[in-house]
């Protein structure tokens, strides 16, 4: 009878010790992830080109917070859409996490032949119906803004945060001032953040003003020789560091509070 007892006891400690260890790793928080969507200007793979999601990602501390990089060159709002790539982020976005997108350099183009990436200019809820000349595949184009607002609505439907960041400028320069498109992309990018109830980061005023700042002789090497628009490693870093304080101005926003002073240097540069 003591035997059995025994047996009983020692079964109902091992049972105590395993929901012990499942509660309290159900207890554990978990870690947010930020995942960052958009175009090269984010993510580049080319040789001697950045872009700023790259050093964006040690601006963070990663004891709380992992920092997902899935732009990809080339893209445009539309394009990133239709390949899969939205669906694919959006599988692994849990309550909590955010998204922070930046569209808009890819969206000009013909609608229908060759890259066929471009979206409606603006922000309306017109839609065309386009048959791509190479493929014959049909597809409905929306505008720059429905793309927007759909991210921003998918992301809320997951219980993330969707973050709009205006485009970054490119180094063009007209009487000592750089060149804004602060009529289309930007307008369009904070009125769809408005009515998609996200928030909005100005990203291409911040960068305009602290390139005026230095001067355009000193912003040129921020930017590789190919052209006006993808930036160096230096280039990219600046960048990081306007989006990072870009997030710090938002109200409200939990992710200020989990950037470093510091640029986290890990060993390996991300490679995602």
């Amino acid at each position: 009878m003591n035997r059995v007892l025994s047996i009983r006891t020692a079964l109902q400690f091992v049972l105590l010790a395993l929901v012990l260890l499942v509660t309290g790793h159900a207890e554990e928080p978990r870690k947010p992830t930020l995942f960052l969507i958009g175009d090269s200007t984010v993510k580049n793979n080319t040789r001697g080109q950045v872009g700023w999601g790259t050093p964006l990602r040690e601006l963070f501390d990663g004891e709380k917070i992992r920092v997902e990089n899935r732009a990809l060159g080339g893209r445009s709002s539309r394009s990133y859409l239709r390949e899969g790539l939205w669906a694919k982020v959006l599988a692994e976005i849990k309550p909590g996490d955010f998204v922070l997108m930046q569209f808009g350099h890819n969206d000009n183009g013909p609608l229908d032949e060759g890259k066929a990436r471009a979206s409606i200019k603006g922000n309306g809820d017109e839609a065309r119906e386009v048959t791509i000349k190479e493929s014959g595949a049909t597809e409905t184009v929306h505008s720059y803004g429905w793309y927007l607002r759909r991210y921003i609505a998918d992301a809320k439907a997951k219980g993330a945060t969707p973050i709009v960041c205006s485009l970054v400028p490119r180094n063009i320069w007209k009487d000592g001032k750089v060149v804004r498109s602060t009529g289309d992309f930007v307008r369009w990018a904070r009125e769809a953040a408005e009515q998609g109830g996200a928030q909005f980061i100005d990203l291409h005023e911040i960068v305009a003003r602290r390139y005026e700042a230095l001067g355009r002789e000193n912003v040129q090497p921020l930017f590789t020789p190919a052209d006006h628009t993808h930036t160096s490693k230096a280039g990219a870093e600046f960048n990081a560091t306007c989006v990072a304080d870009g997030l710090r101005q938002l109200r409200d926003s939990p992710l200020a509070a989990l950037l470093t002073d510091e640029p986290r240097r890990s060993a390996a540069s991300e490679s995602r």
